[in-house]
């Protein structure tokens, strides 16, 4: 990692406070209000879904979401490693219009305030089930747990809905090489953009 690279992390930290805490504020007058108590009626009681995710330096740390499966819904199963009919079948209705919208990833700005998570970086993967990606990313140096896993990525930009391990390490591994305020930039609004077109990435 550069020397400029290294000079802007600090400064990437502090974009990840304060944009946390305005994204809190704005997501709670627009969308918590509500969404918290339909999904808790949907969900019958538990409308949020907490999963241990990989971080920094191999971290293990609490991903907080909206519930968008059923409460009985195999914890450590991705909705995108199900198959189609039965992901139809434990998705509830108001769940897929939160994953469409990825309204269900919102919650995440408090990750991204605690310090486990950044706005833009590789996607954190989960602490179960997923082998495969950590052998991936670890062929590569410096790689994605160099540097705070991120809400959207660049893996997440250019694969959309594909989960291919080996893919999504190699996007890693190029933008920890080339992280920047630019790319950063770019990322972020290359993803609201997607997030406008219904697209949900590789999650």
């Amino acid at each position: 990692m550069s020397r400029r690279q290294k000079f802007y992390l600090p400064f990437k930290r502090l974009i990840g406070i304060v944009g946390s805490l305005i994204g809190i504020v704005f997501c709670f007058v627009l969308l918590w209000w509500w969404v918290i108590p339909v999904n808790t009626i949907v969900t019958k009681g538990h409308p949020f879904f907490v999963q241990k995710r990989i971080g920094k330096k191999k971290k293990v740390f609490s991903l907080v979401k909206f519930r968008s499966m059923k409460y009985n819904a195999n914890p450590n199963l991705a909705p995108s490693d199900m198959q189609e009919n039965a992901q139809k079948d434990m998705e509830t209705g108001f769940g897929k219009f939160l994953r469409v919208s990825s309204i269900d990833e919102t919650l995440q700005l408090f990750n991204i305030l605690g310090g486990n998570m950044a706005f833009i970086g590789p996607r954190p993967g989960a602490a179960v089930n997923e082998e495969e990606l950590i052998v991936e990313r670890e062929k590569y140096t410096p790689n994605a747990y160099n540097v705070k896993p991120g809400l959207s990525g660049l893996a997440q930009v250019k694969m959309k809905r594909n989960h291919n391990p080996a893919e999504k390490a190699k996007f890693d591994y190029e933008y920890v090489k080339n992280i920047s305020l630019w790319l950063d930039m770019k990322l972020f609004f290359q993803t609201i953009f997607g997030v406008c077109k219904g697209n949900d990435g590789a999650r």
